[in-house]
């Protein structure tokens, strides 16, 4: 039971990563966009709309493996990345309040999902999800391939999506210019940086990553079932980057832990004892809360947010 549950977590895990991942970049560059839940649903969507229109267009039997993947991958980081596009322009180019275009656009995406969920066609959705939680052919079943082999490609791409993320940031001169405008954009605006660029290609390639997460959960996760919500799994990847300090490397095994912690009351809770089970749910907010107090005790420089995350670049002030 152990095996299944520990598998179940790490696989559950990826819708974690990836909004976390894309969150992590795009505070990275000063923009505290609490639109994520909504964005993952962005992408959700898309997926959902890109699956109906290609089964509407080829027909059950002319499904193939790559269109079947492709098209709604493309549609939800299309998606996805609008909703990155609409945070951009009011926050970076009209300067309006993070916080509140944030959580307008989660409050658009949730809707958008509603909507469009609601609408498509779900007949062929399992036989498009199948594509997604195909694992490697393996003839030997044991507790090595159970736990690290037996996953659809998307959990693989949020892990390696993590690794390069935490590599630019770290080791690379993009990293260190992505850096240095989320802890001082006057700054990097006078040695030649492009605060806009930065801003928006962070954001945007940001909200494509989160768009992925609102993907697997759709396709693979709950097997093509489009009735599950997805925002509350966005809160808690932006709480999950509190939990790792902004490091993409660290959200690997942060979301592990916050996929087991959410799992946990359905294979060891206490059915007669419900409010248990709400009490365990409560476990990652908060551990990030714990977090994020040790963090402020500490006051180390790399364990804290960048120190312009959520206020508006005025070049007119530098």
């Amino acid at each position: 039971m152990f095996l299944t549950f520990l598998q179940n977590a790490i696989r559950f895990s990826a819708v974690f990563l990836y909004g976390s991942t894309g969150e992590i970049i795009t505070e990275r560059s000063g923009n505290l966009n609490l639109g994520i839940p909504g964005i993952m649903c962005m992408g959700g969507a898309g997926s959902i709309i890109g699956a109906a229109a290609y089964v509407a267009g080829v027909g059950e039997e002319g499904i193939t493996p790559f269109g079947a993947v492709m098209v709604p991958m493309i549609m939800a980081m299309l998606f996805a990345g609008l909703g990155g596009l609409i945070y951009c322009v009011l926050t970076v180019s009209m300067r309006c309040n993070q916080n509140v275009t944030g959580l307008a656009l989660t409050t658009f995406g949730i809707g958008f999902m509603n909507f469009f969920g609601g609408r498509a066609d779900k007949t062929s959705f399992n036989v498009i999800s199948s594509y997604f939680t195909q694992s490697f052919p393996i003839a030997e079943q044991n507790w090595f391939t159970t736990l690290f082999l037996s996953y659809g490609a998307l959990v693989y791409i949020a892990i390696i999506l993590a690794v390069i993320a935490a590599v630019v940031i770290k080791k690379t001169r993009v990293g260190l210019n992505l850096r240095a405008v989320g802890e001082n954009p006057a700054t990097a605006d006078a040695a030649g940086v492009s605060v806009t660029k930065y801003k928006y290609t962070a954001t945007l390639i940001g909200s494509i990553i989160a768009g992925l997460g609102g993907l697997f959960y759709i396709m693979d996760q709950s097997r093509g079932n489009v009735e599950y919500t997805i925002d509350s799994f966005g809160w808690l990847a932006v709480a999950l980057v509190i939990f790792t300090v902004w490091r993409p490397n660290w959200a690997i095994l942060g979301s592990i832990v916050f996929s087991m912690l959410y799992l946990l009351p359905a294979y060891f809770g206490d059915s007669s004892h419900p409010e248990q089970a709400a009490a365990i749910t409560m476990l990652p907010y908060l551990v990030t809360i714990v977090v994020l107090v040790i963090t402020s005790i500490v006051s180390r420089r790399e364990s804290q947010p960048p120190a312009s995350l959520g206020l508006s670049y005025f070049r007119e002030e530098r």
